[in-house]
């Protein structure tokens, strides 16, 4: 099928060469072409340009986007969409006074999530997840990364995993799947933390390489979580499937989690409302991609990841949405968009660039996705017709999303 967009009012993001990743003033950098064209054929990007030259151009589908701005779809870099219900019952208590650590303690949280989830089928989880999944899709995310963790058993994280690897296979969004048994204790192990580690390492690793069902391992590497002991003891094992790290760092607590996630080549480190200046020189020696998820830190009330403190010190950094039930309950990446700017400080030109190639390389797949660059993958933003780019986070409680083309099929 081939697609032709014609009359952009603001086409971004548009690359001649490949550019797979942007770091501190770069960030500020978007390009636009004003009045062009966009030609798509089947699931890959072939021509762009001024409208004065796409007479002779013809496709299938002729999409006039006048007034529109055109953009590549949202890369979320961090979700946990496959999970068994919500959780407003703590929502409650957090209004009430609870804190998140509070709330865990008492049998909530991550442990409440995977006591739920062991008990739905593989057909229920599935069915729920699509649905969120479609919702996305026509929000504008059309590569997305989801994690397991909350199974906790051999049984369910396998059981979490098929689930997203279907996903991957029936959706048209661009699946990552990520393994992250390392969420949380479960109840059967508090007393006996090593027994689950070797779980981890000796039950669940081997079984998800012989079925080939990951991409990245994740640990939840924080105080009454996993010590940066057992992080390394998980990654260590990981290297061995050749399983590369995508590491929960810093959210309540720095204790040197980032300079471990960078000894081990994490591809990215992710949460970082806590910052020290040692792990902004742990980052600068590495290429691990610091990924800000602002919805929690919203939803939480907790402090919001320094973003001018990574880009000035000439840093590159992503945004996710950090979709799950707990502590960040949606996975629309056009709140995310406006958080950056309002919370984060960050400018529309970064927060886009946050949202795009940086989202892709924090997924291994900025060579194909996050850019408007010729062979690149047909995922693309169709908007309202707006005044220009800067609307989209400055509208934050208004779906400015018109139409959505997700590797060259329209939503």
């Amino acid at each position: 099928m081939s697609i032709l967009i014609t009359n952009i009012k603001e086409l971004l993001q548009v690359y001649n060469s490949n550019v797979t990743i942007l770091k501190g003033k770069e960030m500020n950098n978007l390009p636009v072409l004003k009045d062009a064209y966009l030609y798509l054929e089947n699931d890959t990007i072939v021509e762009y340009g001024p409208m004065s030259d796409c007479d002779g151009i013809e496709a299938e589908t002729t999409i006039d986007a006048s007034g529109r701005v055109v953009l590549p779809a949202w890369c979320d870099s961090h979700t946990h969409l496959v999970y068994p219900e919500d959780r407003a019952g703590e929502f409650i208590d957090r209004i009430n006074g609870l804190t998140y650590e509070e709330i865990a303690k008492k049998g909530g949280g991550i442990l409440n999530s995977a006591k739920k989830l062991q008990e739905k089928s593989e057909e229920q989880l599935y069915n729920q997840a699509l649905e969120r999944l479609n919702k996305l899709l026509k929000l504008g995310t059309g590569v997305i990364e989801i994690k397991s963790g909350y199974g906790l058993t051999v049984e369910s994280e396998l059981k979490m995993l098929r689930v997203i690897q279907r996903l991957k296979k029936e959706t048209q969004a661009f699946v990552k799947v990520t393994f992250l048994g390392a969420h949380a204790i479960p109840e059967k192990f508090k007393k006996n933390k090593k027994g689950y580690i070797d779980m981890i390492i000796k039950e669940m690793l081997p079984k998800i390489y012989e079925e080939n069902l990951a991409h990245y391992i994740d640990v939840f590497c924080e105080e009454g979580y996993f010590t940066l002991e057992d992080t390394e003891l998980i990654l260590k094992a990981a290297q061995k499937y050749n399983l590369p790290a995508k590491i929960h760092v810093n959210q309540f607590n720095a204790f040197g989690g980032v300079e471990l996630a960078v000894k081990y080549k994490a591809l990215s480190v992710d949460h970082l409302e806590e910052l020290t200046s040692d792990d902004i020189d742990a980052l600068k020696k590495s290429n691990t991609m610091p990924v800000a998820l602002p919805q929690c830190s919203f939803f939480l009330g907790i402090p919001y990841t320094n973003a001018r403190a990574i880009l000035d010190a000439g840093l590159p950094l992503a945004i996710a949405s950090d979709y799950n039930p707990g502590s960040a309950p949606s996975g629309n990446m056009n709140f995310v968009l406006s958080l950056a700017c309002i919370k984060l400080k960050m400018t529309p030109e970064e927060a886009i660039n946050a949202a795009t190639i940086n989202g892709a390389y924090a997924l291994g797949l900025s060579s194909m996705y996050g850019s408007i660059t010729r062979g690149k993958k047909a995922n693309i933003i169709i908007t309202k017709p707006i005044s220009g780019y800067q609307l989209l986070p400055y509208s934050f409680g208004e779906n400015l999303i018109d139409t959505v083309i997700v590797n060259g099929i329209i939503h």
